[in-house]
């Protein structure tokens, strides 16, 4: 896995940075870091997040930053560990999943699913077929509701909309950033990750790769909580982006019905 980005600091700002895959220690993870301004290393510290992710703090005057980032895997971390406190808290309406506006919604469409294993499946299906995959076609404030509106989006909308639902029927879920090989074009991608039968399962509408290669960067209430960039004092630029994922011995099947946990 890696990550390369290049910002423009017109003025001193702090950055947050989330691209590094969480729990390092539960997979194995090598590291390489390197955080530079134009061309001189600046200091920054880490802040650890929810769920193993990981926030790297920049004070960075003004220049061009790059930030690269490099991981090597030697095995899966093990799956997230069960909590009631975030059951509770992944039930709740956030910023871009509106789910108290969504019940009447929800219930109309799945409520005669009586086990909620099942709901996953029929709410990925129906996010993964009533949407269009459009490149650039939402916006950074859109959320479910304008998702569900335009039946359109990115992977944040889908993931947006499908973790909105599902808490609309009672059913914890949250988002997830991720790497995932397998995607084309290659970028960060979004998937939702739902709490039924005592453990976390993915639920990914777009099917744009496999959910068993997929690797825990981030993990929130919605995109609010796991932008790979966030600035604060001043306004940046991100000039360029380059990421990558793959896999060794190529791609892992992924039956859409079978249950997937994420580690």
């Amino acid at each position: 896995m890696s990550a390369s980005l290049r910002i423009g600091v017109e003025a001193p700002a702090r950055l947050a940075v989330q691209l590094a895959v969480a729990d390092p220690d539960g997979c194995g993870a090598q590291e390489t870091i390197g955080i530079t301004l134009d061309g001189i290393e600046v200091p920054w510290s880490q802040v650890d997040a929810p769920h193993g992710g990981r926030v790297w703090l920049i004070d960075a005057p003004p220049g061009s930053l790059e930030v690269r980032y490099q991981a090597h895997l030697s095995r899966s971390a093990p799956p997230p560990p069960v909590d009631v406190a975030d059951q509770l808290l992944y039930l709740r309406p956030s910023r871009y999943c509106q789910s108290d506006r969504l019940v009447g919604f929800a219930s109309r469409h799945f409520r005669t699913i009586d086990r909620p294993v099942d709901v996953l499946s029929a709410v990925s299906s129906w996010v993964g077929t009533q949407l269009e995959y459009v490149p650039d076609s939402s916006g950074p404030t859109d959320g479910a509701i304008d998702t569900l509106l335009a039946a359109r989006g990115v992977c944040r909308d889908y993931a947006h909309l499908a973790v909105a639902l599902l808490r609309a029927m009672e059913i914890p879920a949250r988002l997830v950033a991720v790497y995932a090989p397998g995607l084309d074009p290659m970028d960060f991608h979004a998937v939702a990750e739902a709490f039924v039968e005592g453990a976390w399962y993915v639920v990914d509408g777009t099917l744009l790769a496999p959910r068993p290669s997929l690797v825990r960067i981030a993990t929130g209430r919605d995109a609010a909580d796991t932008s790979f960039l966030s600035s604060y004092g001043a306004q940046v630029t991100l000039d360029a982006m380059t990421i990558t994922a793959t896999v060794e011995g190529g791609l892992p099947d992924d039956d859409v019905r079978a249950l997937i946990q994420l580690g």
